[in-house]
């Protein structure tokens, strides 16, 4: 895919996933902007059966009415024993305009319902996956590039570490012996979902433009 102009807009109001996303498309040597370059343009309804579904509905949407290329992600957590939930409702799994704190509340206390009667001790709650699909769009050609990614971990009943954003202080991961919100956005990168992700879109993007 050989983009047109010299920016990439990401379809994103989180600060978070922007740093990701800029330091992962540095090599493209575009401008790399967000929505909070563009206020005026809506929120897109996330209304999709998968994240998938979800990630190019937010990439044509943008990408049709500002007329540039826009990458799109949706991603989650998918808990086992929760039977996958909060899935696609990760960001507003506490409700509409929920907070972080208020997700990683209503997850450990749908957690802890199920654990009536277990081990209450146990600092390991569940298995879990964090998911992610990416979606860039080209509007002047119509087409889309895409890539997934996901890492296995597990729910913790206590959160740590000051880094990353959403459910990172629950989510963690025992060959580090720490939470996704201890870990530098190098080590992240490396091994989280949205890091594959990217890894495999930056991936289709080189070989397309060294064809």
């Amino acid at each position: 895919m050989d983009m047109n102009g010299s920016t990439i807009i990401v379809a994103t109001r989180n600060k978070g996933k922007m740093r990701e996303f800029a330091h992962a498309l540095e090599f493209t040597g575009k401008s790399v902007e967000s929505m909070y370059d563009y206020p005026d343009v809506p929120e897109v309804v996330e209304d999709g059966e998968t994240f998938a579904d979800n990630a190019r509905k937010k990439a044509k949407t943008v990408g049709d009415l500002l007329g540039q290329p826009v990458l799109a992600d949706d991603s989650g957590l998918c808990v086992d024993k929760l039977s996958g939930d909060p899935g696609v409702y990760s960001a507003r799994y506490a409700g509409e305009g929920a907070s972080d704190a208020d997700n990683n509340t209503k997850l450990l206390a749908e957690l802890e319902k199920l654990q009536q009667g277990e081990d209450t001790e146990q600092p390991l709650l569940s298995t879990a996956q964090f998911v992610c699909h990416l979606a860039l769009y080209d509007p002047a050609t119509g087409q889309f590039v895409e890539s997934s990614g996901s890492v296995e971990g597990w729910i913790t009943s206590e959160p740590a570490g000051g880094g990353g954003f959403g459910y990172d202080p629950l989510f963690y991961l025992p060959p580090y012996e720490k939470t996704m919100a201890e870990l530098t956005i190098e080590e992240k990168q490396a091994i989280s979902h949205r890091g594959a992700a990217l890894r495999e879109l930056v991936d289709k993007l080189k070989s397309s433009t060294n064809r």
